[in-house]
């Protein structure tokens, strides 16, 4: 099953609730963006944010963490109402660790993989991970070109999983339009963080609408 994140890191920020609201009726979830100025140049949001958020949608939220030692915060996090927490196996000493320690939290444990880390990084986490997201873009920016070798790591990744017998969801963000979430699918993806093609768009849930008819149909072409 495919499933779209939007991310409203290319959100208006003076207007989020209601652009939340413009993909509320056919998104599966939101992707928010957290970063640090650290881990990646720009900074963008935290907990406080999240919970004001939350109010306004049950849609489960995605957090991806962008940070530097995601371990001190992942509890505000949770408690902000996250679903799902994600954190970059470059980021933190003790992956194993703090994997299990977000799914103690009651929230999904994701791992992120930059466009240069080997997958095999996850590879004696992978059985741990509910989400795997392989970032098809250097972090840090909105609106970048995705990077086409990034979609041989999600078969990687996919093959991997097959092997150990387990199915985590397999997300990809960055420069996701039509006319690569086609190929992504095929490789094995089933989630899709897209920002600037869903809220650049006139209307942002005909834009969903788009990028899960493109990707199912990669989906079914990989079948």
């Amino acid at each position: 099953m495919i499933k779209i994140a939007p991310s409203i890191l290319s959100a208006d920020f003076a207007n989020l609730a209601r652009d939340i609201s413009r993909v509320a009726g056919c998104a599966d979830m939101i992707h928010i963006d957290v970063m640090d100025g650290s881990f990646v140049p720009n900074i963008t949001i935290g907990p406080p944010v999240i919970r004001s958020i939350r109010k306004t949608t049950d849609l489960p939220f995605d957090v991806h963490l962008m940070i530097d030692r995601p371990e001190d915060h992942i509890a505000a996090f949770a408690d902000a109402g996250a679903n799902v927490i994600t954190v970059h196996a470059e980021a933190t000493r003790h992956l194993h660790r703090l994997l299990l320690r977000i799914r103690s939290l009651g929230v999904g444990a994701g791992v992120a993989l930059n466009p240069a880390t080997p997958v095999s990084a996850i590879e004696n986490v992978i059985d741990i991970a509910d989400l795997v997201l392989i970032m098809t873009v250097d972090p840090g920016f909105g609106g970048q070109a995705m990077i086409s070798r990034s979609l041989g790591r999600v078969v990687q990744v996919a093959e991997m999983a097959r092997t150990i017998g387990v199915s985590p969801d397999i997300e990809v963000d960055g420069g996701m339009t039509p006319g690569t979430v086609g190929e992504a699918a095929r490789a094995g993806a089933n989630t899709i963080v897209a920002g600037s093609f869903v809220f650049g768009a006139a209307d942002a849930s005909e834009a969903v609408r788009e990028l899960r008819s493109a990707a199912e149909a990669g989906a079914l072409a990989r079948e």
